[in-house]
């Protein structure tokens, strides 16, 4: 049997764009003499739908795209991921399904049995577990369905107080005693930059523990804070992988069954992080934009590495016409950070607009100056210049219909070294999920075929130059201790005394724990994150704002 695994960017709710990507697929497959096309979970509705899923339209739109899609399949099979309406009186509304569509209707409907409900998983709040397992049987083929988390009953971990067996049943072992000639998998997996390696391990270990070939589809696209980098592949029953789609973009590949034994090499796979991390950016980048209706951004350029390395991913995404950068000193602003933020723009051929601060900053000082009698300058002077910044972006963006880019990075969103209301605005978090050394070398990839990012932005020491000679390092740890202490407590769920045992500074790692703890309240107001890691501030860590730990 031919297969083909089709790998595509879905809108979510965008049933017309979604069922029209997926039956140009199906009709250009049949060219190609396909038998069975996939696509991927909840493909016509998009992933993650969340809350639409308790909207009856919704789904009942999502029911007649899948409807409309089985018509196109004559002379061919689908496998297509969509919501469908649970039959029995009891249980949730919803199950999560696999649709085979063959002779112009819909043949079978075979539904997700394990429901993630961890990290940015919440499946089981709309969903219905599956409890019946049995193939289909098509052309000769018996031939297994699964959904994405079906596979992963035994996943690898490094949190500490986690488990690798999350839940008490397998899947694949039920449906390996039906003797399937081969598994498909249809899968919305979302990116890290350790994912691919775990994937690849999850897939490649049951393939070979059952002796099933595996097709594995996953969506391509971003969807706000969630990217998805596809890398669909097809694994013989031997474990190693012989097809592979391209990450990051759109594609598919056609696999022979009956020559699925045969090893080729998989050349298409990339480990360097920062590699992975650039182009998941991008990629949410782009897709925030253009699924949201929007073309244009604009961001503050402080001449420092943050707002730097944001707005050459930016024009990487959008287009240098499309990325405006608007510098704002005032009279900490030390001339070269003026001037690398120039030198900036015209490394990324961008339009700028300088807005000094320092006569706003004044006003609002002399204004302030009754209330604040006899009390000494502190924080509060700072975070008014950060607040001016933040409102004049806004201004920018109200007027334009720009959307402002946040250039906040992962270290300094954990300790909460941001000022709510000012530099902390916008509507898209780009560099929350990294860590402030990796934006270091974010910016040393970014300039690998020559120079973006000025080699002094890169080189000077960190500072937010809100007061005379101020320094990151007179607040914060090094990044280069603060971020391994971070990576720790946050990604590895390590508790303070385990870190502290593996050789940090016991003080260290007690104030950059105790600044993660309090500044919660923070990050729970600021703008959506691009998840690039395994564990990211947002909708994947749910900690209590009020809570005494």
């Amino acid at each position: 049997m031919k297969l083909a695994l089709v790998q595509l960017n879905y809108h979510i709710g965008n049933f017309e764009e979604n069922s029209k990507k997926i039956i140009a697929h199906i009709e250009e497959a049949r060219s190609r003499n396909v038998d069975l096309v996939a696509f991927s979970e909840l493909a016509v509705c998009g992933y993650p739908p969340l809350d639409l899923l308790t909207r009856q339209e919704f789904v009942e739109g999502a029911i007649k795209a899948v409807e409309k899609i089985a018509s196109h399949c004559q002379g061919i099979a689908a496998v297509v991921g969509g919501p469908s309406i649970n039959p029995q009186a009891r249980g949730k509304q919803l199950h999560n399904s696999a649709w085979f569509l063959a002779d112009g209707v819909v043949k079978e409907t075979i539904h997700k049995t394990l429901l993630p409900n961890y990290d940015v998983f919440d499946e089981y709040r709309y969903f219905q577990a599956n409890q019946e397992f049995k193939v289909v049987n098509y052309k000769g083929k018996r031939i297994a369905l699964t959904i994405c988390e079906d596979l992963w009953d035994d996943q690898p971990t490094e949190a500490a107080f986690a488990r690798n067996n999350l839940y008490t049943l397998s899947p694949m072992q039920k449906l390996a005693a039906l003797k399937p000639d081969f598994m498909v998998n249809i899968a919305a997996s979302p990116f890290s930059y350790h994912q691919e390696n775990v994937r690849k391990q999850v897939v490649c270990k049951k393939a070979s523990e059952y002796q099933v070939p595996v097709a594995y589809v996953n969506q391509v696209g971003a969807n706000t804070e969630l990217i998805f980098d596809g890398g669909s592949m097809m694994v013989n029953s031997d474990g190693h992988i012989t097809h592979r789609v391209p990450t990051f973009r759109e594609g598919w590949v056609d696999v022979e069954t009956e020559s699925v034994d045969a090893v080729s090499s998989d050349n298409l796979s990339r480990t360097d992080p920062i590699e992975l991390i650039h182009d998941g950016l991008i990629l949410g980048i782009r897709d925030y934009f253009y699924k949201s209706g929007i073309k244009k951004a604009v961001i503050g350029l402080s001449g420092g590495i943050d707002s730097a390395v944001t707005a050459a991913l930016a024009v990487k995404a959008l287009g240098a016409p499309n990325v405006h950068g608007i510098l704002l000193p005032s009279q900490y602003s030390s001339g070269h950070s003026v001037t690398d933020a120039e030198q900036l723009a015209a490394n990324l051929g961008i339009d700028t607009h300088t807005v000094p601060i320092r006569e706003i900053y004044d006003s609002i000082e002399n204004a302030m100056n009754h209330v604040f009698d006899g009390r000494k300058a502190d924080v509060t002077e700072e975070n008014i210049q950060a607040r001016i910044r933040g409102l004049l972006l806004m201004a920018y963006s109200n007027k334009f219909g720009h959307i402002v880019l946040n250039t906040s990075n992962k270290s300094e969103a954990a300790v909460g070294y941001g000022t709510l209301y000012g530099d902390m605005n916008g509507g898209l978090s780009v560099l929350g999920d990294v860590y402030k050394t990796d934006v270091f070398k974010l910016a040393r990839y970014l300039n690998k075929d020559g120079e973006l990012v000025p080699e002094n932005t890169i080189v000077k020491p960190p500072s937010a130059e809100l007061r005379p000679d101020q320094k990151d390092s007179d607040s914060l740890p090094d990044y280069d201790v603060l971020d391994k202490v971070l990576f720790r407590y946050i990604e590895l769920n390590r508790s303070p005394q385990t870190i502290i045992s593996e050789g940090f500074d016991e003080a260290v790692v007690k104030k950059a724990i105790r600044m993660v703890n309090f500044n919660e309240y923070k990050r729970f107001q600021t703008a959506p994150v691009l998840r690039v890691s395994g564990k990211a501030f947002g909708v994947g860590r749910r900690i209590p704002l009020v809570a005494k730990y």
